[in-house]
């Protein structure tokens, strides 16, 4: 807002200079014009060749004071038709911009205007050791603002595969096929970096050109990766019971997508803490409730 407060300010500040610029070059020409008067006034009239020139140039003064004379008429005149903003009215502007900028009716030019009015620079700079490139952005009203982008690496462009989705093949390949995870990504509405959704050769593509292994059962099994179902089973426990052990944090597992698989390693179901929930809920299983003689019996027909 006190971005917008200045710019408007310096606006007018500006149409003041150039009134004021219009007022001296008009007080100019018509001195220009007062004199070429007096020369063709003092001209010899039988001298017409002397005279027509003089009086040539008189008219010629003459229209140029007429046309700075309309050009402060117009200045003048759009002036009064834009009135300068109360800082209310530029506080209400300020908490609709974001409405305006983001209006599927708003111009490109309307944009460009208000980026034009309220800032003075942008800033870049690169940060090597965060691989970012860091943008100040400096406002009309003297504030700053920075902000921090992922830098673009060499040969990176916006239709390369987003490195969230990459990060989930590398955990999903530890206990699904290729067209297993192209239906977990699509399911979970992800598409490839073309806009298309996967398919078992677009997986395979991508973790041939990232150098992701492959799902192997025998590693899977030699590692200790096992999916929910077979964790509970080791665990002795039903899936459900385990999964809520998980979100309460008992149990470690991971969870890449929120439509997608759990990922249980051997690890984290043998560890004292695992052991302890299986005990609790394999206790808690022992002892089933028992109806008491206070409680109500109810009587089934056998007809």
């Amino acid at each position: 807002m006190e971005a917008a407060i200045l710019a408007s300010e310096e606006e007018t500040r500006k149409q003041d200079d150039v009134l004021d610029a219009w007022r001296r070059d008009l007080e100019a020409a018509r001195y220009a014009a007062q004199r070429a008067q007096r020369q063709y006034d003092a001209a010899d009239p039988q001298n017409r060749l002397v005279a027509d020139e003089l009086e040539r140039r008189w008219n010629q003064a003459l229209q140029r004071v007429q046309e700075i004379e309309l050009r402060i008429e117009q200045h003048v005149h759009g002036q009064g038709k834009t009135t300068t903003p109360t800082r209310e009215e530029f506080e209400d502007l300020a908490a609709k911009l974001e409405a305006v900028w983001n209006c599927p009716d708003a111009d490109i030019r309307l944009k460009k205007r208000i980026v034009r009015t309220l800032i003075h620079e942008v800033v870049v700079d690169v940060d090597p050791s965060a691989d970012e490139v860091i943008l100040v952005v400096h406002w009309k009203g003297g504030v700053h603002t920075e902000l921090r982008l992922p830098r673009r690496r060499r040969g990176q462009n916006s239709t390369h595969t987003s490195k969230e989705i990459i990060d989930t093949v590398r955990v999903l390949v530890r206990i699904c096929s290729d067209e297993v995870i192209a239906g977990v990504l699509n399911r979970n509405g992800l598409l490839t970096g073309h806009g298309n959704r996967w398919t078992l050769e677009r997986v395979t593509s991508l973790r041939s050109h990232h150098a992701i292994p492959c799902y192997d059962a025998d590693k899977c099994k030699a590692e200790g990766w096992m999916n929910l179902t077979e964790a509970a089973k080791t665990l002795g426990v039903n899936a459900r019971t385990l999964r809520l052990a998980v979100e309460r944090g008992e149990i470690e597992a991971e969870h890449p997508l929120d439509d997608g698989p759990w990922i249980f390693n051997r690890r984290a179901i043998e560890t004292e803490a695992a052991g302890q929930f299986r005990a609790r809920v394999r206790g808690s299983n022992r002892n089933p409730a028992i109806p008491t003689s206070k409680q109500s019996t109810l009587g089934f027909s056998t007809t």
